[in-house]
């Protein structure tokens, strides 16, 4: 019997968007669109009745943004959007959510520009990793990536910048493993060639540091890919394996220091966010199997 599900799409296709949960919902947030442009519109979904709603949308449009619940809000950060002349416009924009109200107020703006970043909450703090280079003009396949990292220190309410990621990326993905914020994957141009990597890098937010653990690699190179983590163990989906679009599914069990392969999304993905809700798995949006056309898919795993 599968473990996966498709259930009701979102009214709107969308990649690289904020997702995040609160009261048993599902919040999404912005993305990328059809022909890469940027949204504003958010939505809302009910998993007790399969339903999705629009709310009240964001007060900047974008993509490449990430979201990270704290004290009871949403924290939706950075992203940016292209210019008509196909530059790109990338934000240190904070925005807040109150899930209860469905009401927006501004946040604390990042210290530098962040698009597609990964962010995580991490002991009442938020941490935000990486991104694309604030100077990269040609696209993705050109960018040397980002390497600046902050947090937001919640009692004062100010970002603050934090030992930079040893190897700068864009589209990684987080997970907290051991009481160590794991940055997994990602992609960057360098040495004349573009990288998906199966690296992971480990930040020990008590002593501020970084530690390179070659022997814990990704069981697949990926930009783009998904995580979290459910019962203390670290799931991963999808992304850009450098061959094409994954639909590859694996979890990491810290106890036995190993990762096992799990049945195949119903479809291949990159740039979805996951989400735990109750002890199931949402793949909320990504871009389908080209790699090129957004998605309104949601698709549910229900793990062991």
């Amino acid at each position: 019997m599968s473990k996966w599900k498709l259930l009701k799409p979102m009214g709107l296709e969308r990649s690289h968007c904020g997702a995040a949960a609160a009261g048993g919902k599902l919040f999404v947030f912005g993305g990328g669109g059809i022909g890469f442009k940027s949204l504003q519109g958010a939505e809302i979904y009910d998993p007790l009745r399969d339903l999705w709603n629009e709310i009240t949308p964001m007060p900047t449009l974008r993509s490449g943004l990430v979201a990270a619940s704290l004290n009871n809000l949403i924290y939706v950060m950075g992203g940016g959007f292209k210019n008509p002349d196909g530059t790109f416009n990338f934000l240190t924009v904070v925005e807040l959510f109150d899930p209860i109200n469905l009401s927006w107020q501004k946040g604390p703006s990042l210290k530098k520009k962040h698009d597609a970043p990964s962010a995580i909450t991490h002991h009442n703090e938020i941490y935000l990793f990486a991104g694309h280079h604030p100077e990269a003009t040609g696209g993705p396949l050109t960018d040397p990536a980002f390497s600046c990292s902050e947090k937001l220190d919640a009692k004062n309410h100010v970002w603050e910048e934090i030992a930079p990621l040893p190897t700068p990326r864009f589209s990684p993905a987080t997970a907290i493993v051991n009481d160590q914020i794991w940055v997994m994957g990602g992609g960057a141009f360098r040495e004349n060639r573009f990288h998906n990597f199966d690296l992971i890098e480990v930040y020990d937010a008590q002593n501020e540091n970084w530690i390179t653990n070659p022997r814990i690699r990704l069981p697949w190179p990926s930009a783009g890919l998904s995580a979290c983590l459910w019962k203390d163990r670290v799931y991963v989906f999808g992304g850009n394996d450098g061959n094409g679009i994954s639909n590859r599914s694996a979890v990491y069990d810290p106890s036995v220091n190993r990762w096992d392969n799990l049945e195949p999304m119903p479809q291949p993905r990159a740039a979805a966010v996951a989400v735990v809700i109750q002890d199931v798995i949402y793949l909320v949006g990504g871009r389908d199997a080209t790699g090129k056309t957004p998605t309104s898919s949601l698709m549910a795993y229900y793990p062991d």
